[in-house]
């Protein structure tokens, strides 16, 4: 009989339990979508170029329609959708009318230039259609890409070297190629070009370039070698040597139709930094 009571008892206490569980749930369903938390104040940052008014009022328009208890992530991704310059929305929300949304947009890194028609690119091969391409480095494609996306993967291999470069590069690059001879070949504005080689360990590459280039004694130098980033080079091309007067007849090319010097010293244990041998060669 005790037995009984005390099962009857629980069964009584387990039914109140999931009787105030189901109030309360239905309480915070309606608390959650009333007007009591609705948004009515939108903060937006982090938007800028020639489409930045109307990522704002798409953004805005989907935030009133939601509640400061109920922020629906997915419709503000599908306000954004036909921007392709929006990489991600971050959102907060202030209790109880308040809601702070930060957008993080893609950042062009290059132009994709096919003949006089040019369109800008991001480091992950997004296409950003609608920003100005004036000033950035350039990229030679055959054609541009019909689609959102970069599929060349030459072209793909040049924006990850870009988006790799230190941020004090940045200004200073003009043109990002391809060849056969030298690999990924970045070409700076009013300065030399830079031979990377394939792909890998970018981050040691452009680190070891950047030593070079602040090193004086690679001053007038055409080109720098970090295809190995632990023996940097720098050298002259052909036509920098004519010009400088340093040109012997009978004198070979060496590795790129100039003359270069690593910045490793062969048989002694001490290096040095990377010169250029118009810089080495004997001064007029």
């Amino acid at each position: 009989m005790i037995v009984k009571r005390r099962v009857g008892l629980r069964v009584r206490v387990a039914i109140v339990a999931l009787a105030v569980v189901v109030v309360l749930g239905g309480a915070w369903l309606g608390l959650r979508d009333s007007s009591l938390v609705a948004v009515r104040k939108v903060s937006i940052s982090g938007v800028y170029g020639p489409d930045a008014g109307q990522i704002r009022s798409a953004l805005r328009l989907a935030a009133l329609n939601m509640t400061t208890l109920d922020v629906r992530q997915g419709q503000l991704n599908v306000a954004v959708a036909p921007y392709p310059i929006v990489k991600a929305v971050r959102v907060s929300t202030q209790f109880p009318h308040g809601m702070r949304i930060h957008v993080l947009e893609q950042l062009p890194l290059a132009a994709l230039v096919a003949g006089r028609e040019a369109v800008a690119a991001s480091g992950d091969g997004t296409l950003l259609r609608d920003v100005p391409t004036g000033s950035l480095p350039t990229i030679a494609v055959s054609s541009l890409p019909g689609g959102s996306q970069v599929t060349d993967g030459a072209a793909l291999n040049a924006l990850a070297l870009l988006a790799s470069a230190p941020s004090r590069m940045s200004s200073r690059i003009g043109q990002v190629s391809t060849s056969s001879a030298h690999g990924l070949v970045v070409q700076l504005r009013s300065g030399p070009s830079l031979y990377f080689g394939d792909g890998t360990d970018l981050d040691a590459k452009w680190a070891s370039a950047t030593d070079v280039l602040a090193d004086p004694s690679s001053a007038g130098a055409s080109y720098i070698d970090v295809s190995d980033p632990a023996r940097p080079a720098a050298g002259a091309g052909e036509q920098a040597i004519v010009a400088a007067g340093l040109s012997t007849t009978g004198s070979s090319a060496t590795g790129t139709g100039g003359s270069s010097s690593s910045s490793s010293s062969s048989g002694s244990g001490d290096s040095s930094s990377a010169q250029s041998s118009a810089g080495t060669g004997a001064a007029p």
